[in-house]
């Protein structure tokens, strides 16, 4: 302790010392100095001393504690500390050493400005950061984790999925102007009128076949190498005979080509309006070569009797698919409507199926196809197309104008404008037809484009009658009824499959059902609710055990329905499930479509896991959300504001995926097909005034503009015959 003392008393010194030594004094003392300004000097006696402010006050030092264990013999040592108070003592240069010098201050070091960073090191350091941070808490929290606690859940509890969150949208989209929707006819009255003369046009489409037959066979006579008899031999009595035919055959589809041409009234061009701009001109131009005698060739009434035979044929299949259809509608008072609800699921376009009534059928069932609303935009331009030409080749030669016109409408009229969409409806109505299905007319069509989810309920993987109840035990001294009662309570409240199945054992004991209170449906398969100040739990064996409910040892139930009271296990209904067989074709069909099942299921048994382990169902295809998500979507009481896009007659999920799946190959094939015609009449246009412009007759015969149009039609036909094979 003294040598610290020490060390701190001698630095004092050697500072005061440094100080005085600089400061150059003269010839006066300080006593000198003190007198002259009339103040005497100061008293010998030490009083108190006040520290400086800020600094530490000098320990109290003894004098003994100054001496060093060498002796008195140093100057330095032989100082009393009460002679350094005196200015004399401090002003002897021979008692003063040589100050040293103060080392020299260093410079400040200096901080250079920081660089700005860029976003890309900014993102990685921040990345790094929260990776640091995470990596600190991961073990703690993994100890304070309850391992096998959390394994057990797993293995209890059945994953769900969850809903992603849409990105937002920035494109605007213009909402497209809605027509006047036809009157809502009830179906039963529809049926009716379209089951009204079907007979006689079926007749009068056999008819037109027989009349473009008797043509085709005009025309080829002289290309065998045949003669006709007098007076046929002239060819004024040949146009007269392919006018008369043509004649006939307008005759025969009078009521289409009088559609097209009202349709041209109101602007709404379609080819039933070309064909009949198409046989007019035809007609035309065989009277006038009739009476004028011009060139040697005959009119295009080969090709206007063909196309008549077509349009006919598809307004044919049209008018029996309306008609089955609303007969469909028709059977069922209450039928089940389809419709497709806007971001429904996962924010998706989603099939929904429920009660309701066919009202709004009758409304879309009349709408325009899908076919002709195609072509009632492409039709003005043909129409156009057509009249311009047929001016520029008159120009230079009028004696050709009948014959231009004559053969630019028949170019552009395609054989397949009728049955793109009547074909193919008839034979997806006859498909549809016996497993009591409809599908509500070309809106119902159009909108399939969207739909890629479907919501799947108990009653669609299991109609009624094919789930069955083998048989129940009562477990302890709880009354029968009493278990049964409760049971069937919170399997009705909670909206199940099985409820008619258990509110008819509970009639046949003479029970009655009771008032739950708190229903609370649990993620883990099962029920929980008071009834008369009991705790009911009704679930699935694995609810049991989540619930910690003791089941009896050796239980080997594949599926049943537990209840227990008061934390007791009361009872054990023992179920039969029987998957239909139609299940799995409908299921591969909405796939093939891709149109993904959502498990909206309120059945606790009903889990993805129990389907794929006993019915081999691709259950990892489907969407499973959690409980409350699967009560809001099967919610019976749900507002539905989508379109709706069929009826059904029967339960199962049979016709319900055979009619999405049939919608949508229906639409595919209609706008394919309508593409189709659309690019053979715009590409006959322009061959057919190329021809016209140099006269090539030849080139441009009946028989060749025959084989054209024939060979458009051929995809069409394919895709009319491949809607309804799934």
């Amino acid at each position: 302790m003294s040598d610290q003392n020490k060390k701190l008393n001698k630095g004092e010194l050697i500072d005061i010392k440094s100080l005085i030594g600089d400061a150059d004094g003269g010839d006066y003392s300080l006593d000198d100095i003190m007198a002259e300004f009339g103040h005497s000097p100061p008293p010998a006696s030490t009083g108190k001393v006040v520290p400086f402010p800020g600094t530490q006050p000098l320990p109290k030092l003894n004098p003994e504690d100054l001496e060093e264990p060498g002796g008195p013999e140093g100057p330095e040592d032989s100082e009393d500390p009460e002679d350094l108070d005196d200015p004399e003592d401090l002003n002897d240069p021979e008692e003063l050493e040589e100050p040293e010098e103060p080392p020299e201050r260093q410079p400040a070091p200096v901080i250079p400005f920081p660089q700005e960073e860029s976003v890309l090191s900014a993102f990685i350091k921040d990345l790094g950061k929260k990776a640091d941070d995470y990596a600190d808490h991961m073990f703690a929290e993994d100890e304070a984790i309850d391992k096998e606690e959390v394994r057990r859940l797993e293995r209890l509890i059945p994953g769900t999925d969850q809903e992603e969150e849409p990105p937002p949208d920035p494109r605007w989209r213009r909402p497209k102007p809605r027509e006047a929707p036809p009157p809502d006819t009830p179906p039963q009255q529809l049926a009716k009128r379209y089951g009204r003369g079907l007979k006689w046009m079926r007749l009068r489409v056999l008819l037109l076949f027989l009349l473009a037959a008797l043509s085709l066979a005009q025309t080829l006579i002289p290309l065998a190498g045949a003669s006709w008899i007098p007076p046929m031999d002239k060819m004024e009595n040949q146009c007269w005979l392919s006018a008369g035919l043509l004649g006939l055959g307008i005759l025969l589809a009078f009521d289409v080509l009088f559609t097209g041409i009202v349709r041209a009234f109101r602007l709404r061009f379609g080819m039933d309006t070309m064909a009949a701009l198409a046989c007019g001109f035809t007609l035309a131009d065989g009277m006038d070569l009739a009476t004028s005698g011009g060139p040697v060739r005959l009119p295009y009434s080969l090709v206007c009797l063909t196309g008549l035979f077509f349009l006919l044929h598809g307004a044919y299949h049209k008018r029996c698919a309306l008609r089955l259809s609303c007969r469909t509608a028709a059977a069922a008072a209450s039928p089940y409507r389809v419709t497709l609800e806007p971001g429904m699921w996962n924010d998706r376009d989603t099939y929904c199926k429920w009660s309701g009534s066919p009202e709004g059928f009758g409304s879309q069932i009349q709408s325009d196809d899908g076919a002709q609303r195609i072509f009632r935009r492409i039709c003005p331009l043909l129409f156009l197309g057509d009249i311009a030409f047929a001016v520029m080749v008159s120009a230079d030669y009028p004696e050709r104008r009948l014959w231009a016109m004559s053969a630019l409408f028949a170019a552009t009229t395609a054989f397949g404008g009728s049955l793109v969409y009547g074909r193919p409806f008839h034979k997806a109505a006859r498909r549809l037809t016996p497993s009591g299905a409809a599908l509500a007319g070309w809106p119902g069509v159009a909108c399939s484009r969207g739909g890629s989810q479907v919501l799947i309920t108990d009653g669609d993987l299991f109609p009624p009658g094919y789930v069955e109840l083998n048989g129940f035990k009562v477990m302890g001294d709880f009354p029968a009824e009493r278990v049964v009662a409760y049971t069937a309570t919170l399997i009705r409240d909670s909206g199940s499959g099985l409820e008619k199945l258990f509110h008819d054992q509970l009639r046949t004991m003479g029970g009655l059902m009771r008032n739950a209170n708190s229903l609370v449906c649990h993620e883990g398969g099962g029920l929980s609710a008071n009834i008369r100040g009991d705790q009911v739990l009704v679930g699935s064996a694995a609810f049991m055990k989540l619930m910690k409910v003791k089941l009896p040892q050796g239980l080997n139930v594949k599926s049943a329905v537990f209840c227990a009271i008061d934390g007791r296990l009361a009872g054990i209904f023992a179920l039969s499930y029987t998957l239909p067989d139609t299940v799995f074709p409908a299921l591969e069909s909405l796939m093939l479509e891709r149109v993904g099942p959502v498990l909206a299921t309120r059945d606790f048994n009903l889990i993805p896991a129990m389907l794929q382990q006993r019915f081999k169902l691709a259950a990892d295809k489907m969407a499973f959300p959690t409980i409350q998500r699967r009560r809001e979507l099967s919610d019976p009481d749900r507002e539905h504001e989508g379109l709706l896009a069929a009826l059904l007659c029967r339960e199962g999920l049979l016709p319900f995926a055979e009619s999405i799946t049939a919608a949508k190959r229906l639409r595919w094939a209609v706008r394919l097909g309508a593409a189709l015609c659309c690019c053979g009449s715009l590409l006959g246009m322009l061959l057919a005034a190329y021809l016209t412009s140099v006269g090539a007759y030849t080139s441009l015969s009946p028989l060749n503009l025959l084989f054209y149009l024939l060979t458009w039609l051929a995809p069409v036909w394919f895709l009319s015959g491949w809607v309804h094979r799934f």
